[in-house]
């Protein structure tokens, strides 16, 4: 059904429709109205159209020889993952689909002319020459490569078997000099051929691969550098048509020669996106120190500082969704900033889903939305070289559809899967170590060095300033030092005690979250203005009342972020709960041992806010405490925890029988079947479910409630030890 404007609930309008509420506008054109302007008027408005040239033909680049890289040690059917066959299957799939022509080859040039994207065109592949591959590699490597003919067949089998092991992974045999030769020289005349235009763009199925390729030495399956040597030979050749050239990596594992290459080269952009996984895949760290690695921060050195842009993944698991993020937020806003003159994609497809060795999800639709808006750069010269990829179903799809959107298809309807959190959290972070070289990294990123050498800090702990003077001002609280180097300085100013705590009859310890913050940007241009942002410190009444009914405070303010005067990254994600239980374990161990073990008082009441209450959890289980501890009362919105103890079997009990915990209705363990039987048995404490959602609505609504039980459980526990003294 179409509603009055002919609109469906997606979003879809009718073209019929649409058109019918435009009905012309003008008179009904009629004969006479043809008639009353000449023919030599009318031509003299419409201006004379531009001959419009066809375009030229997609390119591609394949020879049957470079399958005759193979293992000296090869053995019965036992294949090695850079099997020859990878290329052989991308170009059977080609053949199937109709992209290559299978007529006499002098025929080829006559079908292009009439219809250039009917079939790709061939280019054919030769030796590079050894200066051109000295361009990138040393003499002594090419003279190392080109020994590899000469040596015997026990000796070459030998050195393979060495080789293909720990960081060089790689194998060689008799005929790896000329397939190395042929695969950087297929790459060189690819990327020629798209320069000069005798092809729009172009594909190269070139093996052996060579992003990993040193320029002193060869290593994971990769003998020459091809991608750096076509880029090098194009800038020499045409200086003035190759002046900067983007090298996009989207190989599963980091390209480490390329990148070690053009680290200083203001005119190459390297970008590569692969699984980092903290340094522990594969290429993983490199031998020599000081290198760089694929981590986020290598940003460059010297005058190509920038121009070197890591998207390292937390983690294997990546798919369309990390990927398409990748290209929008990162990939093509740089690369429209840096404005290259030739788009050179080191194309491995072993992130592609199927390949095992990768371990990610990238399905052929996401490499054709990938490949189209790289096309969008450059006026379209995009010459893309085969890199890795060992599934040999998922890496001849996955370059069939980089082929046919080459050629001019539309890329593959797709439906995007949601981003992965961490996934979401790494692209932010590349944000922050590009913002100083590129303006579009910048958007929202504010200058944190400059603002703290200016003396500026953190909001939130401005604001825990602010409260340490409110309560040091009416209630005379002071900051309490914290002198162990496990745990963080900055919870120096989070933990504030009124002085005379060593007297103390009663205490109470409020353990809680920051304070709640709302801001209401600006409508128009959605900026955030101090005097529109508020925060809420409902803490403030119970503090109050401690104070008024004679207890010694404590006020520990556990924070969501340890900051540090050296740190200059603008975003900063919350700590985990494990890192959060961990700070708060050592934090409340250290001040139970140092101030609250050795004042006499017996009588101690806790509070928890917000997620800072499982630190109480934490003092539970490490510190014999619970004797001297009269009541809990939380406030929580998170995560509820059971209280176990393996050797105190009482804890549990005691914790159930002692404990009042406000839970808003809103909460999962009232949905969730199982919570919600835990919650019967009391298995989290004595749970009470809040007739309002919010911790700041909670601490409010059910204060007179909530310092009520405080107190007679204060004064139960008073009047037992006043009995047990009489006795």
């Amino acid at each position: 059904m179409h509603n009055s404007h002919g609109s469906l609930q997606n979003g879809f309008v009718d073209p019929r429709i649409l058109l019918s509420q435009f009905p012309d506008s003008g008179p009904e054109e009629t004969e006479s109205t043809h008639s009353s302007s000449s023919a030599s008027e009318y031509n003299a408005i419409l201006p004379v159209p531009a001959v419009r040239r066809l375009p030229p033909p997609t390119g591609y680049c394949y020879d049957d020889r470079m399958r005759l890289h193979v293992s000296a040690d090869y053995v019965g059917n036992h294949h090695h993952p850079e099997d020859p066959r990878r290329v052989e299957v991308i170009m059977r799939a080609f053949k199937d689909a109709g992209l290559v022509f299978k007529g006499p080859w002098n025929q080829l040039e006559s079908v292009l002319k009439i219809n250039p994207n009917r079939y790709m065109s061939r280019i054919p592949a030769r030796e590079a020459t050894r200066e051109e591959i000295c361009t990138m590699h040393t003499p002594a490597h090419f003279a190392w490569v080109k020994e590899l003919q000469n040596l015997e067949p026990e000796v070459l089998r030998n050195l393979s078997l060495s080789l293909d092991s720990g960081r060089r992974s790689l194998y060689v045999g008799a005929l790896t000099y000329e397939a190395a030769l042929i695969s950087a020289g297929g790459a060189i005349e690819t990327c020629k051929n798209v320069v000069v235009g005798n092809c729009r763009n172009a594909i190269a199925i070139i093996r052996p691969p060579g992003h990993h390729a040193e320029h002193h030495e060869s290593m994971g399956f990769c003998i020459f550098n091809n991608v750096p040597i076509a880029a090098r030979v194009c800038m020499m050749d045409y200086p003035e048509q190759c002046r900067k050239i983007l090298i996009l990596d989207w190989d599963v594992h980091h390209g480490n020669g390329i990148q070690n290459m053009f680290y200083e080269d203001p005119n190459v952009l390297y970008i590569s996106l692969h699984v980092y996984q903290n340094g522990n895949f594969y290429p993983g760290q490199p031998e020599t120190d000081g290198s760089p690695d694929g981590n986020i921060n290598r940003c460059g050195a010297g005058i190509g500082i920038g121009r070197n842009v890591n998207i390292g993944w937390h983690d294997q698991g990546m798919g369309d969704g990390e990927y398409m993020a990748a290209f929008q937020r990162v990939v093509m806003p740089i690369a429209r900033e840096f404005d290259p003159d030739l788009v050179i994609v080191s194309a491995g497809f072993d992130a592609a889903a199927g390949d095992e060795l990768g371990g990610c999800f990238v399905t052929p639709a996401c490499y054709s939305h990938m490949t189209h808006m790289l096309m969008s750069l450059a006026n379209g010269k995009v010459a893309v070289c085969l890199e890795g990829g060992y599934n040999l179903g998922a890496i001849s799809r996955s370059a069939l559809a980089v082929a046919k959107t080459l050629m001019g298809d539309p890329p593959m309807r797709m439906t995007i899967p949601p981003l992965n959190k961490a996934a979401h959290d790494v692209l932010f972070q590349i944000q922050q170590h590009q913002a100083p070289y590129w303006e579009c990294m910048r958007v929202d990123i504010p200058p944190v060095k400059e603002i703290l050498e200016r003396g500026g800090m953190r909001l939130s702990d401005a604001i825990r300033s602010h409260q340490r003077r409110i309560l040091s001002s009416e209630f005379g609280m002071i900051p309490l030092t914290i002198m162990r180097d496990t745990i963080s300085t900055s919870f120096n100013d989070q933990v504030l005690i009124t002085p005379n705590f060593i007297s103390a009859k009663k205490i109470l310890i409020i353990i809680h979250d920051p304070p709640e913050f709302y801001v209401t940007p600006n409508p128009n241009t959605n900026e955030v203005e101090l005097h529109n942002a508020f925060i809420s410190d409902s803490l403030h009444p119970y503090i109050e009342w401690a104070s008024e009914n004679y207890y010694q405070i404590f006020d520990i303010n556990i924070p969501k972020h340890i900051s540090s005067s050296t740190e200059t990254t603008p975003f900063k994600p919350s700590m985990t709960e494990m890192e959060q239980q961990t700070q708060m374990k050592e934090l409340l161990c250290y001040l139970w041992d140092n101030y609250l073990e050795l004042a006499p008082c017996n009588n101690i009441a806790f509070m928890g806010v917000g997620d800072a209450y499982l630190g109480i959890k934490q003092l539970l289980l490490s510190r014999n405490c619970r004797s001297r501890i009269s009541c809990i009362l939380s406030f929580v919105t998170g995560a509820l925890r059971p209280v176990r103890s393996e050797t105190d079997h009482g804890l549990s009990s005691w914790y159930k029988e002692r404990t009042k915990i406000y839970v808003p209705p809103t909460h999962s363990c009232w949905n969730d079947e199982e919570s919600a039987r835990k919650v019967r048995k009391n298995r989290f404490g004595t749970v009470v479910e809040s007739r309002v959602k919010g911790l700041g609505d909670m601490l409010s609504v059910y204060m007179e409630e909530g310092v009520t039980w405080i107190e007679q459980r204060v004064e139960s526990v008073r009047d037992r030890d006043e009995t047990e003294e009489e006795v």
